[in-house]
């Protein structure tokens, strides 16, 4: 009696209990840090560490348990990871605080860290699938753009419209632009399609053209050639906001932003289309646009100088530059660093909480302690794109990889600014700088991460194996005695027809055939 075998689950380690360990690990880790900068600076721990180690602790316990909650499959890596960075990222912008004349901001910057951790929540409980975000594409593009040109409307400051200030206040659009923007690429760019011999393919979750051929992808199922197809309803949209994006952040000065989302996109078309073409047309906008904007726009055209020639004002005496200021800071620290709380980078001056807060991180914890660091967010990347290998749908993998090179662009863009390697473009290192509007930003990210490893390790049904028919013995005596009847009569048969002059071939070839006469018999 035949029936349907109902599917079995394959179990994934859900390692929560590995995810809670990191976190407290973490935490741990920030606590050390802040005492060790109360005993640089003070020559005594702060009486505050315990109270706030608890406080980070608790937020981090609560992000923890909205993760067991609400994406229980998560990858056990990404909140353990955010939470160090961030807390690095308070420690660090604390021990500035001690040298820098001002309102302190760290206070601001854990109010901040408590909202982004409360948002992360939220997103988790609210969005409880990720492709419900690719039917909201186009609100959430248009909303990218409002949100990149309010500041348009707001003063400027330092040069720069950047912020929307009301009160004591203020906000950056563009670094929440900046998610909504790679949603909205990720939801146009996954309708494209492969064509093979004029029959337009499923656009199932990794499905590949199947055929002959060296090149399996590029074969149809009867041998032809596979091709990208990408009409004009597809791409238009893509290109639009993509341009329009990057006029309005370049209107607004913001060109750490412009390049930012310039280099998303190029990835977003050799990702989905997977053509170099593709690529160079993408490429060659983005270097005229620089080109053009580096030889127009004074303060572009001095950073670029200053990255050129970043002692040329030491060797004239007339002062050294923030950059060259920051490369004496990475000198000073050596492989082990001069420790926390007792470095020189304050002298940058300028925007050393927010751009250049590497260079602390360099001199103070040494080579040692800024390869830790560069790692963490290597862990972050690379654990994005695990998920867009393993996810099952294209918009889902789009999603992963554009959220893991938005977090990898900024990282190298800023890492090598400070470092001398490319030109200062003026963007927030995630949660280590200061800045509320990124933290929280970063903390959406995080989320998303979570919410697409869930749907990347979630348990897979898989077809359960046949059970074997029940033997029936009566039946296999009947047939073992029928095969050895047929074997005895064919055996007789073929040693009546050997001929007279191969006797002592007989046996042989009467066994031989008698066998294959047996096997007849019984089939």
């Amino acid at each position: 009696m035949s029936g349907t075998v109902p599917p079995t689950a394959v179990r994934v380690p859900r390692r929560r209990g590995t995810e809670l360990l990191l976190t407290a690990a973490a935490v741990g880790i920030c606590a050390y840090g802040y005492a060790n900068v109360g005993l640089a600076a003070e020559g005594t721990v702060p009486p505050d560490t315990a109270s706030r180690a608890a406080g980070l602790g608790a937020l981090a316990l609560a992000a923890h348990l909205v993760v067991r909650r609400c994406a229980p499959c998560a990858d056990p890596l990404v909140l353990p990871v955010a939470v160090l960075l961030n807390g690095i990222g308070l420690v660090v912008v604390h021990r500035l605080d001690l040298d820098t004349p001002g309102p302190p901001a760290a206070p601001a910057q854990l109010m901040c860290s408590a909202l982004g951790i409360v948002v992360f929540a939220v997103v988790l409980l609210v969005l409880r699938d990720h492709r419900l975000l690719r039917r909201r594409a186009g609100l959430l593009g248009i909303g990218a753009l409002v949100l990149t040109a309010a500041p348009l409307f707001f003063p400027a400051v330092n040069g720069a419209r950047l912020w929307i200030r009301a009160g004591g206040f203020s906000v950056q659009p563009s670094e929440f632009a900046k998610v909504l923007l790679t949603v909205f690429f990720a939801a146009r760019l996954a309708d494209v399609h492969r064509v093979a011999g004029g029959r337009r393919l499923p656009r199932g979750g990794g499905r590949r053209c199947k055929g002959k051929g060296k090149n399996k992808k590029e074969k149809g199922e009867g041998g032809e050639r596979c091709r990208v197809v990408v009409s004009r309803r597809v791409l238009a949209p893509v290109v639009a906001v993509w341009l329009a994006g990057v006029g309005l952040l370049v209107a607004e000065r913001d060109l750490g932003a412009s390049l930012l989302l310039s280099g998303l996109f190029v990835v977003f078309l050799y990702v989905s289309l997977g053509r170099p073409g593709w690529v160079a047309a993408g490429l060659l906008p983005v270097v005229a646009g620089a080109v053009v904007v580096a030889a127009l726009e004074p303060h572009v055209h001095g950073r670029l100088q200053e990255w050129l020639h970043p002692l040329a004002g030491y060797e004239a005496g007339e002062g050294t530059g923030q950059l060259a200021q920051s490369l004496f800071a990475f000198a000073s620290g050596g492989l082990l660093g001069t420790g926390l709380g007792e470095g020189h980078s304050v002298m940058i001056g300028f925007a050393v909480k927010s751009d250049f807060v590497l260079a602390t991180v360099g001199e103070e914890l040494g080579l040692v302690g800024l390869t830790a660091v560069l790692l963490l967010y290597a862990l972050l990347v690379t654990r994005g794109y695990r998920c867009g290998l393993t996810l099952p749908d294209r918009f889902g993998r789009l999603l992963a990889v554009g959220l893991a090179t938005l977090v990898g662009l900024q990282v190298f863009v800023i890492a090598g600014g400070v470092t001398g390697l490319v030109p200062l473009t003026g963007m927030a290192m995630p949660f280590l700088a200061q800045g509320g509007s990124s933290v929280v930003t970063n903390w959406i990210v995080v989320a998303l991460f979570v919410r697409l490893s869930d749907a990347a390790r979630a348990p897979v049904a898989m077809p359960a194996a046949r059970p074997a028919a029940p033997r029936d013995e009566a039946r296999e005596e009947a047939r073992d005695e029928t095969r050895d009847e047929a074997r005895e009569e064919a055996r007789e048969e073929a040693a009546d027809a050997v001929p007279a002059a191969g006797p002592e071939a007989a046996p042989a070839g009467a066994g031989a055939v008698a066998d294959g006469v047996a096997g007849g018999a019984v089939r």
